[in-house]
Parts: C-alpha cells; sequence; structure tokens
C-alpha cells in the first residue's frame, strides 16, 4: 500500500508540474493585462479583422483539404502497395519541417514564377499575399493531423463488415459512406478539429506567404515588433480566448453528435 502511494503522489506531483508549465505563461499574461487595455483591443477593428479572418481561412483550408485528405487516409488504412512507408513518411514530412522552410517551399510553388502560381496567374488569380496561399499555407502545416487521425480510425473499423457487405452487392462508394466513415467519424472528426487549430496558429509558413493581409498571429508579431510586449499581450489574449472558444465548441458538438449515436445503438438494440 505504502508503494502504491508513493507511486501516485510522485506521478501527481510529476503531472502537476507539467500542468503548471502550460498555465503558467497563460495566467501570468492575463494577470498583466488591465481590463482597459482588453476593451481597447476588442475594439480596435484591425485586431477584430484579423481574427475572423483567420478562423474563416482555418476553416476554409480544412474544409476544401479535407475532401482530399479523407479519401487518402482511407487508402493509407485499406490498400498496400509498393513504397506504402515512403508515402506515410511523406504525409507525415511537414511535421518535423521548420515551419519557415515549409512557407519558403511553398513561395517557390505558388510565386509567379513557381508551378502552381504561374498556371494560377494566367487565370487572373495570385497566390502570394492572398487569402488563397494563406489557406494553403495552413493546410500544408496542418494536413497531417487530419490524414493521420482519419487513417487510424478507419484502420479501426473491422475489415470483414466491409468485405461481408462487397460479397452482399453493396458498391464500394456505398460500403465507403454507410460502413467505414460512420464508424470512423470520431476520428475523422478530431482529426478536423485538430487540423483547424493548427492551421490558425500557424505563423511561421504564413508570413512567407502573406504577411498582409494579416492574420492575427502575423497581427500580434507586428505589433510586437512596432510596439512592444505591451501591444501585442492583449491582441494575443484575445485570439487565445476565441480560438478555445472554438475549439471547444467544436469539441463539445462532437461530442453530442457521438451522444446522439449511442442512444440511436441503444434504441436499436
Amino acid at each position: 500500500m505504502r508503494r502504491h502511494s508513493l507511486f501516485n503522489w510522485i506521478f501527481a506531483i510529476l503531472a502537476s508540474l507539467v500542468l503548471l508549465f502550460i498555465i503558467a505563461p497563460l495566467a501570468g499574461m492575463l494577470i498583466d493585462t488591465s481590463v482597459g487595455e482588453m476593451r481597447s483591443t476588442a475594439a480596435d477593428p484591425a485586431v477584430r479583422r484579423s481574427v475572423w479572418y483567420t478562423l474563416a481561412i482555418a476553416f476554409a483550408a480544412t474544409f476544401l483539404f479535407a475532401i482530399g485528405a479523407v479519401p487518402l487516409a482511407w487508402i493509407m488504412a485499406r490498400r498496400k502497395f509498393p513504397l506504402k512507408n515512403v508515402v506515410q513518411g511523406i504525409i507525415d514530412l511537414p511535421v518535423v519541417l521548420p515551419h519557415t522552410a515549409a512557407g519558403i517551399a511553398l513561395l517557390g510553388f505558388l510565386s509567379r514564377d513557381g508551378l502552381l502560381g504561374s498556371a494560377a496567374q494566367k487565370a487572373g488569380i495570385l497566390l502570394v499575399n492572398n487569402g488563397a496561399g494563406i489557406a494553403m499555407a495552413m493546410a500544408f502545416v496542418s494536413l497531417p493531423f487530419l490524414i493521420n487521425a482519419a487513417r487510424d480510425g478507419f484502420a479501426a473499423v473491422p475489415e470483414r463488415t466491409e468485405k461481408a457487405a462487397l460479397m452482399l452487392g453493396a458498391s464500394p462508394s456505398r460500403i465507403f459512406f454507410t460502413i467505414s466513415l460512420p464508424q470512423a467519424w470520431r476520428s475523422v472528426v478530431s482529426g478536423f478539429i485538430m487540423m483547424f487549430a493548427r492551421g490558425m496558429s500557424e505563423f511561421g509558413a504564413v508570413v512567407i506567404i502573406a504577411y498582409h493581409p494579416m492574420i492575427a498571429p502575423v497581427l500580434i508579431y507586428d505589433r510586437f515588433n512596432t510596439y512592444g510586449l505591451s501591444a501585442a499581450r492583449p491582441a494575443s489574449i484575445l485570439f487565445i480566448l476565441v480560438a478555445l472558444f472554438f475549439f471547444v465548441l467544436f469539441r463539445v458538438l462532437a461530442t453530442e453528435r457521438r451522444e446522439i449515436f449511442r442512444r440511436e445503438d441503444d434504441v436499436t438494440d
């Protein structure tokens, strides 16, 4: 019993230290910012515009790229093919790349002389210093979170269920939308949320692609460089609070959807 109690105490202390390390800087930022500073920052049109612009682009990037990311995740979970490990390494590469390096790589691809940038310019679209370029920068660094989470969800779906449906005459698309996706949706939604959260917090890649129009992380950096810590702190707090609100909201909606499905399964049983 003493050994068990000592083990629990050691783990509780270590866990508390980690939580304190996360909470302390945020709490200090709140303590050092007055209510008046928060009010004036919240009323600043530039700050409000940058926050909503960030949320809108992050959500659009996540939604649009999910159209291809979810099928890729299913392929990684269900198919065997040559160099599959290499493909998985390519998927994970943006996670380990320095984000400034990711921005430079994207700039070469999206600029007027780049492959995609030159094609877009012929259509009258500029990707650099544009919302489309920002969305691509956000998606580049955050796609692995959605792909890997969805892949794990599809891998957890019993393959025999899909094979049984196939033997009964169901088409591959029907199997995907009626069996695979409904059973893996929790992981897909979790990956969607993580991709959205990671995208809206991106700075390094975005600032190289587009300093203007400013998303919130770039605006915070700009105010810190121009006016110092006292000007950047309230904007940081405001963005953290708004981002936290939407992050929690998506989590709550996903949890409620899970409870609805659980109740429907209980009624069916």
